[in-house]
Formats: C-alpha cells, structure tokens, sequence
C-alpha cells in the first residue's frame, strides 16, 4: 500500500476514535451528575488502576506503556470534565461568576496606602508609580501592612513579592495566605542598592553595615569583598538609612535607595551594588475586598494539595487541558505538616474567558484548600 492509502486507513480510524471519545465524554457526563447526586468524589484509584490492567492485557508488550500514556491523558481530561460538572453549582463558582461578570473599572489615581517602613523604601518607589497621588501610611513591618487594609485604615497596601536576583519574599505568601485580602494590581521596579554613608565616611571606616535581608542577599557579591564588617539585617532599607541618619555614627552604613540619600542627608559611597544589574522587584497592591480593574489578566491562587502520588501532575494537567498559561509555581512548606506544602500560582489569561472559569472551578475542587488571591494587570 501507498503512503496515501495508509494515510486515508488512519483518517478513518481518527474518525471512529473522535466518535468513541464523544460517546465516552457523554457517559462520563452522566457519571458526574450522579456522583453529585449521591455526594461521591470524583477520584477513584482503584477503578483507574482496573482500566489499565485491562489496558495492558489488551494491548500486550508492544504497545502497553503507549496505552498507558493514552488513558493516563483519557483519566485527566474525564476528571477535569466531571470536576467542572460537580463545581457549577458551589458557592465559589458564584462567587468568581459574580466578580468577573462586574464591568472593569478604572485603576484610581489617588488612594490611602499602606507600606512597610518609613518614607524612601522601594514600596513608597512603587506606590508612586501604582498611583498619581498616593497618601502613604508607614507600618513597622509587612503584617502590618496587611493588618492596616484588612481593618479599612488604608484602602490599597503596598508589598515586595519577588525578586529577579533573590527570589521570592516568603513572608508575604505566608500572610496571603492568612489574611482575607485580594490582590488587585502589581507593578515590577527596577532597585538600585547604594551604599549609604555620612558625608566624609570612606569605606574603610564602615564597621557595620543595616538593610532588609532581601537587600543583603541581593548585594551579597560586594559584601564579600568587606573585611571586618558586620551585616545587620533589619525590617526595611529606608528603615535602615534613617536610623543611619540619627546614629550619627560614621562607622555605620546602610544598603538604600538613593531616595533615602537624599531624604536623610547621607552621601551615596558606592551606588548599584547589587550582584547585577537587572534588578527588579515586584510589588503587589493589595485590598480587603476583590475588584478586577481595566486591563487585569494575570491571576494567582493559592492551594493545598494532598500528599499522594501523582496528585501535582493532575493538577498541571489541568492547565495543559485549559490552555491556560502557567507563569510562576511557587511552593511553601506547612511548619505544622510533615513533607506537606501550600502551592502557589500565577496564570495568565483573560478573566473573561470560559476556559479561567472553568478551569477556576475545577482547582478549587482538586486540592484540600484553594484561595483565589485575585486577577490584575501588571506595570511594567
């Protein structure tokens, strides 16, 4: 036979596959419904291992790990589809039906915000490029942060959520996942660390050195290369330029913004010390109730998946089926839970789409818990 007579025996057998894949979603549906009916699960191992036994002796040596693969696939997508059916009538797919259903509003131009430190850290940076006219309360740390939104004092706080060079700030996920609050817009800054001195200080007087840990890590490479000099972490870099500032010991200095040079009066000894130049970090603004703004089609979520074989793989199965971009998987270890940890996501894709929704509604069914943290857009 020819390769276009071989060509037209596959074109036939795709189309029986096509027909038998229909009917067999169908039957899949009706599972579902009675699964919802009788409050059943909708995993069942026992039952996927008997159908690839079956798949196995059916097929034989040469074709078995093949088959295995196929209805692995078959299982996820049967899972993903009766997980949509269970979830249409729950009260979270109501509740995302209804924020993303609301008309998108206009990001505000003014605001209270909140923002870890005092006047000159990079939060107050990126508040003043989130907003025209910010009005910044300063809290003494990140929770505060948190506290001073989800009691309504300030309308928008502002947070370190990553780092190019040093990676994420694991503190903020742990309060995401605390607090009740939504993220609802975020903005990348590019951060420039000086070393900041008082005037006439040269490098061999500097005995100390403050700034937040993040800033250390991110500068460690010219910390190195210091000889007799502590390193101090603190709560904030502006924190730790004014401090600086009213020691007024030359022998301290601190990791800043050149911001806080100006502000406090000290003198910038060595400016863009970080390991590289391609420093950025991102900043979410966050509120105490969801709100999708113009433009919004990045999305995060946080969940809490059971510790049993193959349970991730299901999950990112998920993202394949849907077609969702998945931009970032971030883990965090639970303290009270052995081996057990939180996963957090962040997804590209237009709010508005049936295949966020659906997909939406089947992550909040997958895991032990699930929190959507928000949808928003990014500056850049």
């Amino acid at each position: 036979m020819d390769l276009d007579a071989l060509r037209k025996q596959i074109d036939e057998i795709d189309s029986n596959m096509c027909d038998l894949f229909a009917q067999r979603m169908q039957v899949v549906t009706d599972i579902a419904r009675y699964k919802k009916e009788n409050n059943m699960v909708v995993y069942h191992p026992s039952r996927a291992r008997n159908v690839l036994h079956n798949v196995s002796k059916r097929l034989g040596p040469e074709f078995e790990g093949y088959g295995r693969t196929l209805y692995h696939t078959i299982f996820d997508l049967s899972e993903s589809y009766q997980t949509r059916v269970l979830a249409e009538d729950s009260d979270f797919f109501k509740d995302i039906k209804r924020i993303t259903s609301a008309p998108p509003q206009p990001f505000p131009k003014r605001a209270s915000v909140a923002c870890a430190g005092c006047e000159g850290s990079y939060a107050h940076l990126a508040s003043e490029r989130l907003l025209d006219l910010p009005e910044i309360m300063y809290m003494s740390n990140f929770e505060g942060v948190f506290k001073a939104v989800n009691s309504g004092l300030c309308q928008f706080g502002v947070l370190p959520i990553e780092n190019s060079l040093a990676g994420s700030v694991n503190a903020i996920y742990d309060l995401l996942s605390e607090y009740n609050v939504s993220i609802v817009r975020s903005v990348r800054l590019k951060v420039d660390h000086s070393l900041l001195v008082h005037p006439g200080t040269k490098l061999e007087d500097i005995r100390e050195i403050y700034s937040h840990q993040q800033a250390i890590n991110q500068c460690s490479d010219f910390l190195s290369t210091l000889k007799d000099v502590r390193i101090i972490p603190v709560e904030n870099t502006a924190e730790a330029a004014r401090m600086i500032a009213l020691s007024g010991d030359r022998t301290k200095a601190s990791l800043s913004s050149r911001l806080c040079a100006e502000l406090y009066h000290l003198q910038p000894l060595k400016t863009a010390v970080q390991n590289r130049d391609n420093n950025y970090t991102r900043f979410i603004c966050i509120s105490k109730e969801p709100q999708i703004y113009s433009g919004a089609d990045r999305t995060s979520i946080m969940m809490l998946i059971p510790n049993r074989p193959g349970t991730l793989f299901r999950i990112m199965s998920r993202f394949n089926a849907s077609g969702v971009n998945l931009v970032k998987l971030e883990s965090r270890q639970i303290p009270e839970r052995e081996f057990e940890y939180r996963f957090y996501f962040d997804i590209e894709a237009s709010v508005y789409s049936e295949e966020f929704l659906s997909l939406m509604c089947e992550l909040h069914e997958c895991g032990e818990q699930f929190k959507y943290f928000g949808t928003y857009a990014e500056i850049i």
